[in-house]
């Protein structure tokens, strides 16, 4: 019995290896020597991952051996590799040549019989399947629509796509390298599309990607996908990832958007909308979206209906452009089917799997699918032993920044900058140029390779300028829409990917540095070493530093840079006086009919992806703590705020917070950090008072807090407080029967215990941590929460100045030290020295 069940199972085998054609649902991932990886893929989710919720539209594939077949019968293989003796990827002119001549052999020559049979009679199934498309389906269309969607009852319209047996490897992407044609119908067109994508195996870009990778051209067989439509020229397609692209944070899914079908996403032709969804929490029944951006979405790819091409692009309305393609369900949707689709290839590969998968939108019936899910192929293959940064060193503030944009990698370069607008004038770059155009495609690659930089008008980070740009190591800008008209040819610049999620060119060529710092064999010191961080933007790449999590999480740097607006002026925004700051509140704000909504919003993504980005390690978020004068400069600022002549001790911190002038601008932030903690499922989130003047304050607070469901213990919520004033020093006691730990922060500690205005550079000199009597304010605080079993930390500048500093702190017991992220490994090293504790 058992040796019949084999012999069944060999014959499956070799039917399947000498089949023309199969349907997705005879092929698993198994079978990329059969059907290329993206045919492969697809069946393996249309087989594995449909009874778990994942749509995907179904189709066949031709074979390897159909290809094989086809070439062997018209003794093809020894023409083109006579065409490729003298092959040179590095003389454009010459991979042109014989790339157009590889193409023209196949081209000209026609299919087998029995191969356009077997294509033809599965189109025609294929058809069969989906001819029951329902005329009120069709109804709902706008007329010019609805002639296509009937006409798909007869002829089903399909995508027609190239699969390599050599593609969507772990170590290789082969992002574009061969033809997609959309919107095929008919035999004849099925047939004419599947005979475009077995010359594509020959396009310039894959010889020369090819060659690149070290891949046998001849060993290489090209499969064709062809695959029902999803109508997203009706609605909306995007590309999303299971991992960070940039800094290879796994917990959370990029998700990007834009109208129409998904080509011009991934070509990089429109700027897309991106969302961002933590994963853990999102897998626990959480809402998780920690970022929304807004994509300038300014074209879409639609069916040509009536027309003589497939497809064409056409304007999107400036109505929909400042709206969001998906709804917040919609992307939880997504994320989740990311979710589900890496669990799934991480455990058929028995590897940690981060995806690159494309979806799309059905506008006739408003349902969500995956048309394509391949290995994500540069975060994954990076060393997690070692951490490489770069920084621009030295005097930068008389070099412009020239051109901005989406940041493509951590990296920088320089050089003289050549702008090309033609594919065909390829030819006329050199090696370590910064190339500069509207958008790159696969035909583009045989140059990127050679660019110390790149640099693109239009694309978001899951475009083929990006995806190259990252596979190649090379930093890229994208979505900049002016750097064509901002860069000319031979200008000397620097491209800077490491300030953050915006990448800049500056004028000129800078000195910048590459530190790379081994993570092996750190120490494990019994103080926790936690830092300071102030910019969602950063928060995944900082998190890679080993740390205990969050000491000091800045609402000032959010409020400033994200928000930009004075809650007060949400709140009371028809009544603002300032005609100016009003029109550019209305323009901030034009998602939101509720004004304040937009602070929640803003200030809970900000939270939250700090918080994701250290999960579960604690995250402690300081309430804003702006003096007057900084709230002032906030849009709207400057008609809720007092002159003071010192706001330094002034109206600041705790003492806003329960005050009837602004109480109902600190409820917007509960209603962020609620949010946070439990829509978004992030626990970790310790909120922490500032410039608490009494324990009778810390009172008040905690009762405004309590209002908005911030109730200390519930749901496990801790809330601390700074201690900055000596009067936290000596109440400590008191202080601690109403938080549950303390932070010092040595800056306003150490001014107010001195007697001196830090600001002032008249006293400035005076200025010392280090000072006994600081020293002494400190020594004593460590002391009494140590007695009233409160934990109790440092967030301030003095350990990572002075390593004398940290030293005193850790024989005082502190339980935490709080640093720049810059001074983490230095202090942790001085920190274990310090503790005795024996590298590993």
């Amino acid at each position: 019995m058992l040796q019949s069940t084999a012999n069944r199972q060999n014959q499956l085998q070799i039917s399947k290896e000498q089949a023309f054609v199969l349907w997705f649902e005879e092929v698993g991932i198994a079978d990329i020597p059969l059907v290329g990886g993206k045919n492969a893929s697809l069946g393996e989710m249309i087989q594995q991952l449909t009874p778990k919720g994942v749509n995907v539209p179904t189709g066949f594939a031709t074979t390897a051996h159909a290809y094989r077949y086809f070439i062997d019968r018209a003794g093809l293989q020894a023409q083109l590799r006579s065409l490729f003796a003298d092959l040179d990827v590095e003389d454009v002119n010459n991979l042109r040549q014989r790339g157009k001549q590889a193409r023209a052999l196949i081209l000209n020559t026609p299919f087998p019989p029995e191969l356009t049979s077997a294509i033809a009679d599965a189109y025609l199934q294929l058809c069969q399947r989906y001819g029951d498309t329902s005329a009120s389906l069709c109804d709902r269309l706008a007329p010019e629509y609805r002639e296509s969607c009937q006409r798909s009852s007869g002829e089903t319209d399909v995508a027609v796509r190239s699969s390599a047996t050599a593609e969507d490897l772990p170590d290789a992407s082969f992002a574009g390298q061969q033809e997609t044609y959309l919107n095929v119908h008919g035999v004849q067109a099925v047939l004419e599309a599947c005979h475009k994508c077995f010359a594509s195996l020959f396009t310039d870009r894959a010889i020369s990607y090819r060659t690149i990778k070290g891949f046998d051209h001849f060993n290489i067989a090209l499969s064709v996908g062809v695959q029902k439509m999803v109508r997203s020229d009706l609605a909306a397609s995007g590309v999303m990832f299971s991992i960070d692209t940039e800094t290879g944070f796994k917990n959370a899914a990029l998700i990007t958007a834009a109208y129409g079908l998904g080509e011009n996403v991934v070509q990089g032709a429109v700027n897309p909308d991106e969302y961002f969804v933590f994963k853990p929490t999102l897998q626990q029944g959480f809402r998780p979206i920690l970022e929304k951006r807004l994509g300038s979405k300014e074209i879409k790819m639609v069916y040509d209906v009536g027309g003589s091409k497939l497809t064409k692009n056409v304007t999107v309305p400036e109505s929909e452009r400042v709206k969001y393609a998906l709804t917040d369900d919609e992307v939880l949707t997504l994320a989740r089917w990311t979710c589900i689709i890496e669990d799934h290839y991480s455990t058929v590969r028995g590897v940690y799997t981060p995806m690159d998968i494309e979806w799309a939108k059905d506008g006739i019936t408003g349902e969500l699918f995956i048309v394509q899910a391949r290995p994500e192929t540069v975060q994954s293959q990076k060393s997690a032993n070692t951490i490489k940064s770069y920084q621009l060193v030295g005097e930068r503030s008389n070099a412009p920044v020239i051109v901005r944009g989406r940041a493509v990698g951590e990296a920088i370069g320089t050089g003289k900058a050549r702008v090309i607008l033609d594919v065909h004038k390829l030819d006329t770059f050199q090696p370590g140029e910064v190339l500069v155009t509207y958008k790159t495609d696969p035909d583009w690659e045989p140059i990127m390779k050679k660019a110390s930089a790149i640099v693109t008008n239009q694309g978001g980070r899951t475009c083929h300028a990006a995806i190259i740009a990252r596979e190649m190591g090379i930093p890229a800008i994208v979505g900049t829409g002016n750097a064509i008209a901002q860069l000319k040819t031979g200008q000397e610049v620097t491209i800077s990917c490491a300030e953050g999620e915006e990448g800049r060119v500056y004028e000129g060529i800078l000195p910048y540095e590459v530190k790379e710092v081994a993570l092996e064999n750190l120490p494990q010191t019994r103080t926790q070493i936690m830092m300071n961080v102030g910019n969602p933007s950063e928060a995944f790449s900082l998190a890679a530093i080993p740390n205990d999590g969050v000491g000091l999480a800045r609402l000032e740097f959010i409020i400033a840079n994200h928000i930009k607006v004075h809650p007060l002026a949400l709140i009371h925004f028809d009544k603002l006086q300032d005609a100016d700051a009003k029109d550019k509140i209305a323009l901030l704000t034009h998602l939101y009919d509720d004004k304040p909504s937009y602070f929640v919003d803003k200030l809970a993504q900000g939270i939250a992806t700090i918080a994701a980005a250290f999960y579960p390690k604690p995250v402690v978020v300081r309430l804003s703590d702006f003096k007057s004068n900084e709230y002032a400069n906030l849009l709207g600022g400057k008609q809720f705020e007092p002159e003071e002549e010192n706001p330094m001790i002034g109206w600041r911190g705790a003492s806003r917070y329960y005050d009837e002038k602004y109480r109902e601008g600190f409820a917007l932030e509960c209603q962020a950090l609620k949010r946070v903690r439990d829509e978004m499922g992030l626990t970790n989130v310790i909120p922490m008072v500032p410039f608490c003047r009494t324990p009778a304050e810390g009172r008040k607070v905690m009762a405004e807090m309590e209002k908005y469901g911030l109730k200390r213990g519930d749901n496990g919520l801790q809330v601390y407080v700074m201690c900055e004033i000596p009067n936290n020093v000596i109440l400590a006691k008191q202080f601690s029967k109403v938080f549950d730990g303390f932070s010092i922060g040595s800056n306003d500690l150490t001014q107010l215990t001195l007697g001196l205005d830090r600001d002032s550079g008249l006293v400035a000199h005076l200025f010392d941590e280090r000072n006994e009597g600081v020293k002494e304010m400190v020594q004593m605080a460590i002391a009494k929460a140590k007695e009233n079993q409160r934990k109790i930390g440092i967030c301030g500048q003095a350990p990572s100045d002075y390593p004398e500093f940290a030293r005193f702190l850790v024989e005082q017991g502190i339980d935490s030290i709080s640093l720049n992220p810059d001074s983490v490994l230095k202090t942790l090293l001085e920190v274990a020295a310090v503790e005795g504790v024996v590298t590993h």
